[in-house]
């Protein structure tokens, strides 16, 4: 099992409201039979355009994410924290999320932390002013701090202690206690085999 109580690293400043979850992923690339190489999609459309922070050098192994209100609106495609995760974005910091975005990135491992619109901008403006500042999402303290900067964060209760604890990780729980795992298949009829009628 995993538990996740902090991340520390650089950040990306992404600004917009209502960024969805077609401009982080578009449609078309939703073709594939696995996640692999979904790093390479992410807001392809948007980075057509020239100029967008994901083609920044200076935010290129940023760990956390900076974002405005209702990010990752729009379907429900796991892609969207998939893709973003694979490029290296281990925590979302911003005003708000759509709640599936939200839920898809909590079942990956990656939190998403709500902060002020007034904190959130002055942690951008922060990072805008010097890239390689580093900021931490601590789950323990539920603070995020970016040098001298510090503001209250919030999440769901249930979220927090899902990743804190580790129970966010399915696949970590049935490995850390497969003994149960392989006693209670051994009593299913359908993984044991049927007994024969006398």
């Amino acid at each position: 099992m995993t538990c996740i109580e902090r991340v520390t690293g650089r950040a990306l400043p992404l600004r917009g409201n209502d960024i969805d979850t077609d401009r982080i992923v578009p449609a078309r690339f939703l073709v594939a039979v696995s996640f692999e190489g979904l790093e390479r999609a992410v807001f392809a459309d948007d980075r057509a355009g020239g100029a967008h922070p994901f083609d920044n050098p200076a935010y290129q192994d940023a760990r956390v994410l900076l974002v405005n209100r209702n990010f990752g609106c729009g379907s429900s495609r796991e892609h969207a924290p998939q893709a973003l995760q694979r490029w290296g974005i281990q925590a979302v910091v911003g005003e708000g999320f759509s709640e599936i975005f939200f839920g898809n990135s909590v079942q990956l491992g990656m939190p998403c932390v709500r902060v002020s619109g007034e904190d959130i901008d002055k942690l951008m403006r922060a990072v805008e002013k010097d890239p390689t500042l580093l900021v931490t999402v601590d789950l323990t303290t539920m603070r995020v701090n970016a040098g001298c900067l510090g503001a209250r964060a919030d999440m769901p209760a249930a979220a927090r202690d899902a990743l804190t604890t580790g129970l966010w990780d399915a696949t970590g729980l049935l490995l850390h206690d497969f003994d149960r795992v392989r006693e209670t298949a051994a009593r299913l009829p359908y993984v044991s085999g049927w007994k024969q009628a006398s």
